[in-house]
């Protein structure tokens, strides 16, 4: 193939893929070129005399593969926002490739020999901070991706990293399938009974869709209790949808045995790399360091989020046998309902008012967006003339308080059967000062999307999801670092969910929730009645919420603190897992089972779930500070975004929190915000 829209950048502002004409057959070729190309370029580096420097190797390594970074960009976001057969058959041939090409970077013994040479002089090279960043790093990197290794480890590494890349890829198909094929589909109008009419009316579009005319389809969300729960009347109803939701990847369903086989390889990984486990070998580049430093944090969050949650559940089912004596126990399925119904007695308030005044377009525009500038002054316009890689897909250009362009955002909001599950951001474009680049980068949600002519109404999470991943966003858009391995979001997992945290505390701002939240057909502001109501019960239900949420993460941990492969299924080691960390409620499933873990299976997330609650700790902390009144919000905006969000990964995380904060974080602001502070 000679003519390929990746075979060469963009002529696109800001260098946007021109996904007008981008075609499935395009991937493969540039793929394969782009790999041949980067090792091409690796050996012309290696093979020169002159002594390493930061230019000659470094930047150099930095400078590689850009027709690989350009097709992968956009095959993997495709890949997860619009997959079809085709690239579902690309994913699962490229991606073995992929981690054998990685390795045979990252265990090529005469650029590691350049990368250790540089180590040993680093200071006495006269470097700039970003470029001793950038040696120590890489040094590191090199060397935890088996660098030192003899070569029958090596072997066996390049083979481990093979299958799990493989596994990992089939693990995310097969979700996105069950998860597809899990839809509730209902025969009588009936049975959705407690549902808003346009929610009725996007059911039933939704079976129609799917080749159902005349019924109602419930669709899934890739999380174990699904929304939905909390307003369907009929409990066997609620009582299928879970079961359906909970039942995913077990069975038949080969995901659950996948998990098994995934984590068996990834303990043989780390234990031929030198370390106990595979969370050990994650941690230790992560900004807790030590599993010990996860477990205590997490010790610390499980007893009172426990006593919390039974708390809540005796006053749900008192609730519950209060409408109907012969109800029974307060069941799984049964605990988002009851908890609404508890929530609107106590505190007057129905999580549904808050719909007609959360319309997509005002919220983006008059609360995301707006909250932006008054934080940091930028500006956003949407761009019409741009193509996106689906209909849907809406692209906005940012500018900076001084006029000066940004980059590029683009903005796919609605759930769809070929977009996997959840919210994420993607960067299509990193921003480098390496390569004259500014960011364009993708934040990918899953809202219903409402029958034909009908607005888009948001809920309450709907609309603290986009603020969060407007933060990942920003973190992108925000980049000003010179080499692109330190672009934006390029920081550790258990960080990069911490400026995304900081962003959703403006959706409920006095300053920022009445500018967007307006009555979709009258144009009146929100009671201010209402909001006070809703701001009483925010920490209604927060025992289930951490609790929900810590199965999850124990989970996740538990999975990968093993040492050898684990002999017995998904479900008894999920449920012994569960009962020894003293989160095995029956009726808080956790956030995620095995069978449907995407973070941790298919995802970026191994032993590294737990980092949205350790993130918590630095953004709770970070709220405080934000609303300090030593200066003006404006003034903190500026302050956070050049320490902390403008360095990516240039910086060590904790000292770029510590140079805005003057400290270090205090976990007292999350255990506040949660619930969790103890009398003493």
């Amino acid at each position: 193939m000679t003519s390929n829209p990746f075979f060469e950048p963009s002529t696109l502002p800001y260098q946007l893929p021109p996904f007008a004409d981008i075609r499935e057959e395009h991937y493969l070729p540039a793929f394969q070129r782009g790999m041949s190309e980067q090792l091409a370029e690796i050996e012309a580096l290696t093979a020169g005399t002159d002594a390493p420097t930061v230019a000659n190797t470094l930047a150099a390594l930095e400078r590689s593969g850009t027709m690989l970074t350009r097709v992968s960009n956009v095959f993997f976001n495709i890949a997860g926002a619009n997959s079809t057969p085709g690239t579902d058959a690309i994913e699962a041939e490229i991606s073995p490739k992929l981690a054998a090409h990685r390795d045979a970077i990252l265990l090529n013994p005469d650029l590691f020999a350049r990368i250790e040479t540089l180590y040993e002089q680093r200071h006495d090279l006269g470097l700039n901070p970003e470029e001793l960043r950038l040696v120590q790093e890489q040094y590191t990197r090199f060397v935890r991706a088996g660098a030192r290794l003899d070569a029958a480890g090596q072997a066996r590494l390049r083979e481990l990293n093979a299958e799990l890349a493989a596994a990992a890829t089939e693990f995310g198909q097969n979700n996105l399938a069950a998860m597809n094929a899990a839809t509730l589909l209902l025969d009588r109008a009936e049975e959705l009974a407690g549902l808003a009419p346009a929610d009725i009316a996007a059911a039933a579009a939704n079976a129609e869709s799917l080749g159902h005319p005349g019924k109602w389809a419930l669709s899934l969300q890739n999380v174990s209790n699904q929304p939905i729960l909390a307003e369907l009347a009929d409990r066997d109803v609620r009582r299928r949808m879970l079961t359906v939701s909970l039942g995913r990847g077990f069975g038949e369903q080969p995901n659950a045995a996948l998990a098994v086989r995934i984590t068996g390889l990834r303990a043989e990984r780390a234990a031929l790399l030198g370390y106990a486990d595979h969370a050990a070998y994650q941690v230790e580049d992560q900004t807790a360091k030590t599993t010990a430093a996860v477990e205590d944090m997490l010790a610390q969050l499980v007893p009172p989020a426990v006593a919390n949650a039974e708390r809540e559940q005796a006053q749900l089912a008192a609730a519950m046998r209060a409408a109907d004596p012969d109800a029974g126990d307060l069941r799984a399925w049964d605990w988002l309902y009851w908890s609404e119904k508890v929530r609107a007695q106590q505190f007057s308030f129905d999580a549904e008012a808050l719909r007609p005044y959360l319309e997509l377009d005002r919220v983006l525009h008059d609360g995301v967006f707006y909250a932006a500038q008054q934080v940091y002054g930028i500006t956003v316009r949407e761009r019409t003339d741009l193509v996106g890689y689906h209909p849907e897909v809406r692209i906005f250009e940012v500018f900076d308080a001084d006029g000066s362009e940004l980059g590029l955002f683009l903005g796919d909001f609605f759930k769809r059967p070929a977009k996997r599950g959840g919210a994420w951001m993607n960067e299509l474009v990193s921003q480098s000062g390496l390569f004259g680049t500014k960011a364009v980068v993708v934040n990918n949600l899953n809202i219903t999307k409402p029958s034909p002519g009908q607005p888009a109404l948001l809920t309450w999470d709907n609309v603290r999801t986009l603020f969060h991943e407007f933060g990942h966003a920003l973190h992108g858009l925000f980049s000003n670092v010179r080499y692109p391995s330190f672009s934006g979001t390029e920081v550790p997992r258990d960080f990069v969910e911490f400026p995304s945290q900081v962003n959703e505390m403006w959706m409920a701002r006095p300053e920022i929730l009445p500018h967007y939240a307006k009555h979709v057909e009258t144009g009146e502001p929100i009671p201010a009645e209402l909001i006070e109501r809703m701001t009483a019960a925010e920490q209604f239900g927060e025992g289930f919420r951490t609790v929900e949420y810590l199965g999850a993460a124990l989970l996740d941990w538990a999975w990968h603190r093993i040492s050898a492969p684990v002999r017995t299924t998904a479900e008894v080691f999920e449920a012994e897992a569960l009962r020894t960390a003293g989160v095995a409620l029956d009726a808080i499933p956790p956030r995620y089972r095995t069978g449907y873990f995407a973070h941790i299976f298919s995802g970026g997330y191994s032993a590294g779930y737990y980092s949205y609650i350790w993130s918590e700790v630095l953004d709770a902390d970070t709220v405080d500070w934000f609303e300090d009144g030593e200066a003006t919000i404006r003034e903190k905006g500026e302050i956070f975004r050049r320490a902390l969000l403008s360095r990516g990964g240039s910086v060590d995380p904790m000292a770029a929190f510590a140079s805005f904060r003057g400290r270090g974080p205090d976990i007292r602001p999350l255990l506040k915000r949660r619930g969790l502070l103890t009398d003493s």
